[in-house]
């Protein structure tokens, strides 16, 4: 069982899916973006967002909207049609294309005949070489039509945003969705061929108990889930005004939050689940993301953590970012404005960091950190961060030996809290960021 020391969890952190984060983003340097879209060459992986859904929950901070208006989705796919034919014009002809992500919003919220059109635009202006296919999915809104769709593809992976199964969380959530729906969505993917299910969950919300989390892991292992991300409820209604609809008085305390962390992580490494970094769980033999993790070679990107060795991720889609190894940039966030650069033949990036040799030495101590609990730390940065760090090594929370920096079992749950001592952004407001567990 975890040891809790609030005194080191006071700080809110980056959940760090890119170093700088995109709170540091500013205006990008003139064609930026495009000299390294042109520089680009070996293996890319991409990422379409679809900023809609048909059904806004509270909790949510994503870049989405109300898919109530057919008229703004068709223009928005449109603009997203005449992007991928754009980005791709401009790529070297080595590059090579070898996974594919759609997420959102929900990327069901559009027509499956729509998603199958996209896929259609990337196989005709991009090389892809038998990419992986995966998806995230809302279970309220999943259809027999979707699952066809998804069939007819050959995605190999999809993401179910569950949540929680306790109703009255649902409800203060607003994402309202029973048991069935979850299991004939599983059903549904099963039959289509898709091998690895990822199970979305919650802990910290409004009314939850460690009783309702426990439940909620109970029956995502009855139902199969081959992969779980358990996140904690990050409750910044400052930033997220949907989140005004929660009440702050609702939500588990610091301490109940850190319990119910020490709890799913418990019984997900006694129940068949290997760890995957400090939130992912996956069943080894039956998710690439186990063997990653068992095998060394576990990555974090803009999706979370992945076994995706790519050096460069082009995001397509408003809000969309994209990852190069000395440059990340952003789609524009506003999907109006996205439009109608887009579908001038513009590109969209507009905001976003150049990454300098320090920090991409930063970054890959605190994505070592992050995926592998230890990293290699040369002796002028650990000199730098001696006195911040002291409090974790005293409490046997981390070891530091022979230039390595290692996080230990019980300092799991600080593994964010160790990772942003290297960070040298982190003056900036933490206001924006979410608590460390």
């Amino acid at each position: 069982m975890w040891t809790y020391y609030p005194d080191l969890l006071a700080t809110h952190v980056p959940r760090y899916t890119s170093y700088p984060t995109a709170a540091d983003f500013g205006e990008l340097p003139a064609n930026a973006y495009r000299e390294a879209l042109e520089s680009v060459h070996g293996d890319v992986s991409l990422y379409l967002h679809i900023p809609f859904c048909e059904q806004i929950c509270f909790y949510c901070g994503c870049n989405t909207g109300r898919a109530n208006r057919q008229h703004r989705l068709a223009s928005y796919l449109d603009a997203l049609h005449t992007e991928i034919a754009t980005v791709a014009a401009l790529l070297p002809n080595d590059a090579r294309v070898r996974r594919i992500s759609f997420g959102g919003g929900s990327p069901n919220a559009i027509a499956p005949a729509d998603m199958l059109g996209i896929l259609d635009a990337l196989s005709r202006h991009f090389h892809l070489e038998a990419p992986i296919l995966s998806t995230e999915l809302d279970p309220r809104t999943m259809s027999q039509d979707w699952a066809d769709a998804i069939g007819q593809a050959g995605f190999d992976m999809a993401s179910l945003g569950v949540q929680t199964f306790a109703a009255h969380c649902q409800k203060a959530i607003g994402r309202v969705q029973d048991e069935d729906l979850i299991l004939r969505s599983v059903d549904w993917l099963r039959e289509a061929g898709v091998g690895s299910i990822n199970f979305d969950l919650m802990y910290g919300l409004p009314g939850q108990s460690e009783d309702d989390l426990l439940d909620s892991l109970q029956r995502t292992r009855a139902l199969g889930a081959d992969r779980i991300a358990l996140f904690g409820y990050a409750h910044v209604p400052h930033i997220v005004p949907r989140q005004r609809a929660i009440p702050a008085s609702q939500l588990p305390d610091q301490e109940a939050r850190f319990a119910m962390a020490d709890l799913g992580y418990r019984y997900l490494c006694t129940h068949g689940y290997t760890p995957v970094g400090f939130d992912h769980f996956a069943k080894p033999g039956a998710d690439p993301m186990a063997s990653a993790a068992l095998a060394g070679t576990l990555r974090r990107n803009f999706q979370g953590f992945t076994d995706d060795q790519a050096a460069n991720l082009i995001g397509l889609g408003a809000s969309a970012i994209s990852s190069f190894p000395g440059l990340l940039a952003q789609n524009e966030k506003n999907s109006g404005r996205y439009r109608m650069r887009a579908s001038q033949g513009l590109l969209s990036a507009e905001r976003g960091i150049r990454r300098s040799a320090h920090d991409r030495y930063r970054g890959s101590v605190i994505e070592a950190l992050l995926c592998h609990g230890r990293a290699r730390i040369g002796a002028r940065l650990m000199a730098q961060v001696r006195c911040e760090i002291a409090p974790f090594l005293e409490r046997g929370l981390a070891s530091f030996d022979e230039e390595w920096l290692t996080i230990l079992p019980e300092g799991l749950p600080y593994a964010r809290t160790i990772a942003a001592l290297f960070d040298t952004y982190r003056a900036v407001s933490m206001r924006q960021f979410s608590s460390a567990v």
